[in-house]
């Protein structure tokens, strides 16, 4: 049976358990290219991908550019301060012009969410989700998913605890998709104002207390506390979120031993994670960083190569 991605890649919203499965099966394969010394092939000679992002980003723009890179496509990165944008051109008018110089992908990160689906409706080029807004970040819980059945084998009956500011967490939205397809059981904990009305609308289950969360848990995902919105109205200080809601050696020791932790960056080290927990034996966030690389490889050659996965 043919498994297709599409053309474009949005969300999870609706992905197959098939469709997962074939991205991870893919970046195995990526990830072997990456461990060569020469990492590169040239699988995409030829294409061009446009990195269009709105907002700051560190792991994810530079990882999709070394992704396009070691494929041998060329790459182009524009940011928001360095686009027409900030002289009131439309985002409609801005990708429009960008279409015209003819590139065959274009991965976008916007604070607005839905700004990759309204591209994908007026471009003729794949549209990749770098993260939109509040909605989601489908690259980041695909790496996440990945990371973790490379550590564990599998996923199907794994606790997932994602603790932290969960109401304003796209990467939170994505991995809840992605995780129920592959059969984990989910578990979200935050501040009560951090937290969706009703919390079980985005389909987890809503542990009372960070001990509830913690507990037998496999996998801890600490959520970044997003300073660049007022936060101030939301808990009382940093050091009381950190008492309440951080992940320190004590928490930890309610999870399953074998437990990991993860979290998307960038950390906020003595917030939402103590620095001996971030660099502990535990910890899986470079592994995610790492492997963020062959995902993203994996996505344009599957979404833009020539292979039987690719649908018009």
């Amino acid at each position: 049976m043919e498994i297709a991605l599409g053309r474009h890649l949005l969300g999870l919203e609706g992905f197959s358990l098939e469709q997962i499965e074939l991205i991870l099966r893919t970046t195995r394969f990526m990830k072997q290219i990456n461990s060569r010394a020469i990492k590169k092939v040239p699988t995409l000679r030829g294409r061009t991908v446009l990195l269009f992002f709105h907002e700051n980003s560190t792991r994810t723009r530079t990882s999709f550019e070394l992704a396009a890179k070691r494929l041998s496509a060329d790459t182009v990165s524009i940011s928001a301060s360095g686009s027409s944008l900030v002289k009131g051109e439309t985002l409609l008018d801005t990708a429009m012009n960008l279409q015209a110089m003819a590139p065959d992908a274009i991965v976008i990160r916007h604070s607005s969410s839905g700004a990759p689906h309204f591209l994908a409706r007026h471009l003729d080029c794949t549209v990749i989700n770098g993260g939109d807004g509040m909605h989601e970040h489908p690259t980041q819980a695909l790496l996440d998913i990945y990371t973790i059945q490379e550590h564990f084998g599998g996923l199907q009956g794994l606790k997932v605890a994602i603790i932290g500011d969960i109401i304003h967490s796209r990467v939170a939205r994505s991995n809840i998709l992605g995780l129920n397809t592959m059969g984990a059981e989910v578990y979200i904990y935050g501040p009560p104002t951090m937290m969706p009305n009703p919390p079980q609308s985005l389909g987890a289950r809503v542990a009372a207390s960070m001990e509830e969360a913690l507990r037998e848990a496999h996998v801890i995902m600490m959520l970044r506390v997003q300073k660049e919105r007022d936060h101030d109205m939301l808990f009382p200080s940093e050091r009381e979120y950190a008492r309440c809601f951080g992940l320190n050696r004590r928490r930890l020791q309610l999870a399953r031993p074998d437990a990991v932790v993860m979290h998307p960056g960038p950390t906020n080290r003595g917030l939402e994670i103590s620095p001996e927990v971030a660099d502990g034996v535990q910890s899986l966030i470079l592994a995610q960083v790492n492997n963020g690389v062959a995902l993203r490889m994996a996505l344009l050659y599957l979404l833009m190569g020539d292979g039987e996965s690719r649908r018009e």
